[in-house]
């Protein structure tokens, strides 16, 4: 028997109301993992054109090689698809509890594919799976859904769901884990792509253990490893992400007004997580098997927004609720948190979209006849609210800005495009790369778009270190200088943590590839190096490009949007840095092995083991 996974993949066809073993070569898995890397070996090799929101267009749940196991923070899934919102290739990846049930239930993976004919729900009880009538559900919020299926099949069971919005594939509509905890699996619309599936949830309950190759020698490891974790992430385990805003406005690199200003002190000081967190908290919360307790579930009793319950706004959800449409109440921003994880909408394309919105309607673009008579001003908590449940309703002006800001300003016009902060159609996550410019050419070259997670290189800026990188001391921040290799070697090493099933906070206790690879050894039996995991990361790195270069993306789509190649932030620490694009991917482009249109060479695809995608590539110039 293999050892951290057990061989097979559970597939069903909704169309044909069928499912059916599928069995994992050992190869596979050891050259791909878990996660995101097995599952792009699958789309890659059985890519369909499509529609994304056509049935054949499949969507694939996949726990991490890592998942279900005593390793710390070993909770992650991935769930990857083509993105009804930019057309490219999407992960978005999710902890909680969800991924280690599915492992103890017995399988490495769910491939879905066609749609059923009415509204349904997946159970998956160990082996016995089931298709289930889900038209009761139907319209349900993810809250409620949650909790009915908890009835039915009950309290242990773990359940993925979309909410209204992914039911009215909305395109930025997210799929949700474990109901009022609030794990997302946020970006790029794959909510949209399970309604188009006409499927509800997936509930799965486990009484399996994952099967661990050397589980003595694993804990002596861990005896040592986890009090450091606990030690350096212990900022993260008092206040979660929510506690960053203040020191993130302090750097220069929190959004504010559109990505418009350059300070925003008082207001950071009254929305980050250390000034609210002490007056709503009900009780802190972990995923699984992760010693660093970073959710935390409030209660608002009070205020107009009395009767919330439910996860505390993230850093990301703050910022863009917050600063980036000028918004100083927390409670709004709580308000329109609740409503997302309720409607199943990704809190950073909405707010993104809500600030959009607002500067059109500022510069004129838009007018109370297009919103239907709703004012945009800025901060104002109406616009917010209001904008967030048409989203989530796809009703109103609030329909547009649900097909993403890009589609937007495409149907808006009159220059509405530049308002639009985006990469390849997915909005910014809520990072300056003005602020640090190395995280510039992660934006522009990360594979699913404008994700910040593919590199955390601000991190490095912000003094956390990664000596098995070579990077003990922090590099400039602000300079144009070697940020393309900065970006290089941490997209290759941040490409090992969701195939792996890991929780990227790891990355805040230095925990670096020579701990994974010893992680991994214990786990699977396998004789891996830490060499080996940074080459597993390049390798799904340019396997993800692959499918893209196959959809038309090169060099012409690696950029960055107008507004931050060309508008200096005003004031704050980052004020009149910009970086230079240009001379990063110049840089990238020659440590990736690609060519200068930014497409991977053969030689590089061949030192890989990703000869097989050969067909993919251009005729010329390779």
């Amino acid at each position: 028997m293999a050892s951290g996974w057990w061989g097979k993949l559970l597939e069903v066809d909704l169309t044909r109301r069928a499912t059916w073993e599928r069995e994992i070569p050992a190869e596979e898995m050891q050259k791909f993992a878990g996660g995101s890397g097995l599952a792009a070996s699958i789309l890659f090799r059985e890519f369909v054109d499509c529609n994304p929101l056509d049935p054949e267009n499949p969507l694939i749940f996949m726990p991490g090689l890592l998942t279900g196991t005593v390793v710390p923070s070993a909770s992650r899934t991935t769930v990857c698809s083509r993105s009804p919102l930019t057309g490219i290739w999407d992960e978005s990846n999710v902890g909680g509890y969800w991924g280690a049930e599915l492992k103890s239930a017995g399988w490495d993976g769910i491939i879905i594919r066609g749609a059923a004919e009415k509204p349904v729900y997946l159970f998956i009880s160990d082996e016995s799976v089931s298709i289930k009538d889900a038209s009761t559900l139907w319209g349900k919020d993810t809250f409620e859904t949650e909790e009915a299926i908890r009835a039915e099949a009950g309290s242990k069971v773990k359940v993925a769901a979309i909410g209204p919005a992914g039911e009215r594939r909305v395109l930025i509509s997210s799929i949700m884990f474990d109901g009022r905890l609030g794990r997302a699996a946020g970006r790029g619309g794959l909510g949209a792509v399970m309604g188009a599936k006409n499927l509800k949830a997936i509930a799965v309950k486990g009484t399996g253990r994952v099967p661990v190759h050397d589980l003595q020698a694993l804990r002596a490891m861990l005896k040592q490893e986890i009090p450091v974790i606990r030690e350096k992430a212990a900022g993260m385990t008092q206040f979660g992400t929510a506690g960053g805003v203040q020191a993130v406005e302090a750097w220069g690199d929190l959004p504010i007004k559109n990505w418009t200003l350059g300070s925003w002190e008082e207001g950071a000081k009254k929305t980050t997580g250390q000034t609210w967190l002490p007056k709503a908290l009900d009780s802190h919360h972990t995923c699984y098997g992760c010693p660093i307790r970073c959710s935390k579930l409030i209660r608002l009793d009070s205020g107009p927004y009395a009767g919330i319950y439910g996860h505390f706004p993230e850093y990301e959800t703050l910022a863009g609720f917050g600063a980036n449409c000028l918004n100083d109440d927390a409670e709004v921003i709580m308000a329109a948190n609740d409503l997302c994880n309720r409607y199943g909408l990704d809190t950073i394309s909405t707010s993104a979209g809500v600030a959009f919105a607002m500067e059109l309607y500022e510069k004129g673009l838009v007018t109370k006849e297009d919103t239907g008579g709703l004012e945009l001003q800025w901060g104002d908590a109406e616009a917010i609210l209001t904008l967030t449940r048409q989203m989530g309703e796809k009703e109103g002006f609030g329909a547009l800005l649900g097909e993403g800001t890009r589609n937007a300003a495409r149907k808006i016009g009159r220059n509405a495009i530049e308002y639009s902060v985006h990469v390849k159609g997915l909005e910014f996550a809520f990072h300056d790369p003005r602020a640090f410019t190395s995280m510039a050419a992660n934006y522009a070259t990360e594979n699913r778009g404008a994700c910040h997670l593919g590199a955390l290189t601000y991190f490095l800026g912000r003094g956390i270190k990664v000596p098995d990188l070579g990077y003990a001391e922090p590099p400039d921040v602000l300079s144009n200088e070697g940020k393309g290799k900065i970006a290089y070697d941490m997209q290759n090493y941040m490409s090992i943590f969701n195939p792996m099933g890991l929780c990227k906070f790891l990355f805040l206790a230095s925990v670096g590839p020579t701990q994974i690879a010893g992680w991994v050894r214990a786990v699977t039996g396998w004789e891996v190096t830490p060499d080996d995991m940074m080459t597993l990361g390049e390798r799904l790195f340019n396997l993800k490009r692959m499918y893209n270069v196959r959809l038309g993306i090169s060099r012409k789509d690696d950029k960055l949007p107008p507004r931050l190649m060309s508008h200096a932030r005003p004031s704050g620490k980052s004020a009149g840095s910009l970086p230079h694009i240009g001379k990063m991917l110049d840089e990238y482009y020659k440590l990736r092995g690609w060519s200068e249109e930014g497409i991977p060479k053969r030689e590089t695809l061949k030192r890989l083991g990703l000869e097989w995608t050969e067909p993919a590539l251009p005729l010329a110039g390779l």
